[in-house]
């Protein structure tokens, strides 16, 4: 194993050599006729990294959200999913509290993760967590992505900033306790690395111990995350960032059969926190690596040349047990899934941006040429005869335990290598245009000596997105935008013992951005309109997935986030979708499991000091969560919706020192968060008092 990641390390520095130039020139010359910009007042500007060119959310003809550090040290979210329950478009948890898997649905679609702009992979259960008290922010950029990032579901893309060093220094210590044997002590340290202050290092770190949502369950983690910023000049700046994180523990299967939880029995429910699994049997354990820089360089007044660079590492350690579904019985089958392996990718964004006025433009050019490689090897093994159960009175210790002898090889690879380019203008200050291209090569392999599977393809594909807005006087920006996004899937058709072909998925989006002068904040409505090709669909005959469906998800989502007075800041969001699937059994269109049709939110924060409360806040949130579908192939359930309170208090009790207190789902409310051929309880009440030493 020593040596095995030796040879890792070596092959990550040969790439880095090859791949770690400085960012690609491209050479372009750009004359201007300078011009003084008129003063505009901007009402709460907010910019998202993962556009690659700044921009003001108010003047891009896209839907675009943004999770602040402020919002989440009101609302202490402890995994990334949670930090999005606020958020328009977004399903959040529909599994459940998991413990080693962040769920995330955006306008109906799974959505892909990025940590500071670079892809963080996904394969079957080889996922990265991402742990939030390392994040600065969480940014959502809604419906296809595929111009800025390639391959990606079409749903949405989630980019995670890093902490980075700061301007001034500051620091923090961060105690928690909670129910759930919650322990966490956190730091944060931001200082000067020289005397002038040109480099500066940050160090963030983390060690937190919670019991799971299910009997049994649990999750130890430590993560360390420094990084170090350098003014190299005056015109070039560094960063170099990295991050651990170690989690080990029991697994949280939330698999619930249907019986028994939205389905009456004569002997009552079963309790939400009932492990079906085999507590002291199952086993889990992660160990996630990330190294890069970012840099960037201002060439000239037009010319920005930077470049992003991140290798990620992801060792995986699963031995996870799991009740059938049931419709009829609370006496289930078992199956159990094991997972020994790692994956490693590494990627690098090269990117130029040149902006310069005309008489009447501002235009802004961005392009790029980005590489990905994505590699999974492991052993693996699913086991459906893993021993029975009953979920109303569970007995442990009669299973089956694996033999490791029947577990395959899995490796996995996939290469992306991209040119993009994209143009916006901005003219008269009042229409804003955008269109843009991309071209992906896509080289995905798939193999298993002991199943003697060797499958491949190549994909090439273009992706092409445009945006008009026009920037009225009164705040109101209307816009109407195209895009496309491809996914490539590194599994394999049964029916055809071939690769799947990548989905392809095309969106018109039609909104309005206010900018009003009555209150210091914003107001979002967007119309949007997706289709999802190549979608897979079950043979019924065969229970085996193939290519020939397609998905649609069309809604409308309005979201709105300012201070009503000078103490009271809103956020509030509502969400209607209308996702329809023809993977059905042969019954039609019908709704995609677990995407409610209507859901709202409202988070409410109030400063108490002009009340004479100095050093007081109080906040509160309301969670609606819609009528969802069981998955159309199992059943035509109705999955009943509910309503959720959260709270924090938060006092300073020095100008150091403050303590604050977060519930979620204050009234401790038992609901199902959704069924899947499944069901699942949602989270439980979850109460944690922190205390802040800062300086």
């Amino acid at each position: 194993m020593l040596h095995a990641r030796k040879t890792i390390l070596a092959a990550v520095v040969r790439r880095i050599i090859a791949y770690g130039v400085a960012p690609i020139a491209l050479v372009s010359h750009a004359f201007a006729d300078e011009q003084e910009q008129p003063q505009v007042m901007e009402t709460m500007v907010v910019t998202a990294s993962a556009l690659k060119v700044e921009t003001p959310m108010e003047e891009t003809p896209k839907a675009v959200s943004i999770v602040t550090e402020e919002d989440m040290a009101q609302r202490n979210p402890q995994k990334l999913d949670e930090a999005l329950r606020y958020t328009s478009g977004v399903t959040s948890q529909p599994y459940g509290a998991d413990n080693d898997t962040d769920w995330i649905k955006v306008r109906g679609f799974d959505a892909a993760t990025y940590l500071d702009g670079s892809r963080l992979f996904k394969d079957g259960y080889y996922t990265w967590l991402l742990e939030p008290y390392g994040l600065e922010r969480v940014e959502l950029i809604k419906g296809p992505a595929s111009i800025l990032f390639g391959e990606a579901p079409p749903g949405g893309v989630v980019n995670a900033v890093q902490k980075k060093p700061t301007d001034v220094p500051q620091g923090e210590l961060h105690l928690e306790g909670g129910n759930n044997n919650h322990q966490a002590v956190g730091f944060d340290i931001s200082d000067y690395a020289n005397d002038d202050g040109s480099v500066r290092y940050r160090l963030v770190g983390m060690l937190k111990n919670t019991d799971g949502e299910l009997n049994g369950t649990e999750t130890k983690r430590y993560y360390l995350a420094p990084s170090l910023a350098i003014d190299v000049s005056d015109n070039t700046q560094l960063t170099l960032l990295a991050s651990v994180l170690h989690d080990e523990g029991v697994p949280t299967n939330g698999f619930f059969p249907a019986y028994g939880t939205i389905i009456n029995t004569p002997d009552g429910k079963i309790d939400p926190s009932t492990n079906l699994g085999e507590p002291d049997y199952d086993k889990y354990e992660r160990t996630q690596i990330s190294v890069g820089y970012q840099i960037e360089h201002q060439a000239s007044d037009v010319w920005t040349l930077s470049q992003n660079l991140n290798y990620a590492y992801n060792d995986l350690y699963l031995r996870s047990s799991y009740a059938f579904p049931s419709d009829t019985s609370t006496v289930v089958g078992r199956g159990i899934v094991f997972r020994d392996g790692h994956n490693n990718s590494f990627t690098v964004d090269n990117k130029a941006v040149a902006k310069w006025n005309t008489s009447r433009v501002e235009n802004t050019v961005l392009m790029g040429v980005d590489f990905q490689n994505h590699q999974n090897k492991g052993k693996e093994e699913d086991n459906f005869n893993f021993g029975d159960i009953d979920a109303l009175n569970p007995e442990y210790g009669n299973f089956n335990p694996l033999e490791p002898a029947n577990a395959h090889d899995r490796r996995i690879n996939k290469t992306q290598t991209s040119l993009y380019a994209q143009y916006q203008a901005m003219l008269d200050y009042q229409w804003v245009g955008v269109i843009g291209g991309r071209y992906d090569y896509v080289k995905t392999r798939n193999e298993s000596d002991k199943l003697s599977q060797s499958e491949s393809r190549n994909d090439g594909n273009f992706s092409f997105n445009a945006g008009v807005m026009y920037l009225s006087p009164l705040g109101l920006s209307p816009y109407v935008s195209y895009s496309e996004s491809f996914e490539v899937l590194s599994s394999i058709d049964l029916a055809t013992g071939k690769l799947y072909k990548p989905l392809e998925g095309q969106q018109q989006e039609v909104g309005v951005k206010y900018t009003p002068d009555f209150f210091d904040g914003y107001i979002n409505l967007a119309w949007f309109d997706l289709t999802q090709k190549n979608a897979l669909v079950t043979n019924p005959s065969t229970s085996v997935q193939t290519q020939s469906g397609e998905v649609r998800s069309k809604g409308v989502e309005l979201e709105a986030a300012g201070y009503v007075t000078e103490d009271i800041k809103l956020t509030a969001s509502y969400t209607y979708t209308d996702a329809t699937t023809e993977d059905t059994n042969g019954q039609g269109r019908k709704s995609v499991a677990l995407i409610p049709r209507h859901s709202a939110s409202t988070w409410i924060n109030y400063d108490a000091a002009n009340a004479g409360l100095y050093g007081w806040n109080f906040a509160t949130g309301v969670r609606y969560i819609g009528e969802t579908k069981d998955n159309p192939k199992s059943s035509n359930r109705t999955v009943p919706s509910y309503t959720l309170w959260d709270a924090m208090i938060s006092y300073d009790i020095t100008p150091q020192w403050q303590a604050q207190i977060n519930a979620t789902n204050l009234l401790d409310k038992e609901y199902i968060s959704g069924c899947d051929y499944y069901c699942y309880y949602g989270q439980s009440r979850q109460v944690v008092l922190s205390a802040n030493y800062r300086w």
